[in-house]
């Protein structure tokens, strides 16, 4: 066949029709760059959601609080669970704590009677509620202690 023809052989690089591939070296330089960019990316991701459960922890924290209290304006004492929020309406569901994953972790702080006026089996309010993980935050305090 005539060179220029455009019939020509596909092995021959240039020609209409011709295999071309990817060499190694050009192979092996798109993967070096995908696994820096994902060593930078990744650990940036894990950063974004845990802020991003540390903010949920916090706002629910903040609306089970602001809940006891409302319950305490309203009843003139302390709810005996987090349950008895829902049954009474103050809250929707009990939260799910998004450290833990679960609704059932979350530690209720009960008040404390005068000592003189203890009766024991007496079930007392909650006046606080906290997570039940033991993990440390971003900021480096435990998330137990919020």
């Amino acid at each position: 066949m005539a060179p220029g023809t455009g019939t020509g052989n596909p092995t021959i690089p240039g020609q209409p029709g011709s295999i071309r591939g990817f060499t190694l070296i050009e192979i092996l330089i798109v993967l070096s760059i995908i696994g820096i960019l994902l060593g930078v990316a990744v650990p940036q991701y894990q950063m974004s959601v845990k802020r991003a459960k540390e903010a949920v922890l916090k706002e629910n924290l903040f609306i089970m609080r602001k809940m006891i209290d409302q319950y305490y304006q309203d009843k003139h004492r302390y709810p005996p669970s987090l349950q008895a929020l829902v049954e009474e309406k103050y809250l929707k569901a009990i939260p799910v704590d998004p450290i833990t994953g679960s609704n059932e972790t979350w530690v209720e702080i009960r008040q404390m009677p005068p000592a003189d006026e203890y009766i024991p089996g007496e079930n007392l309010g909650i006046i606080d509620v906290k997570s039940g993980s033991e993990a440390r935050a971003l900021d480096g305090t435990f998330y137990n202690t919020w």
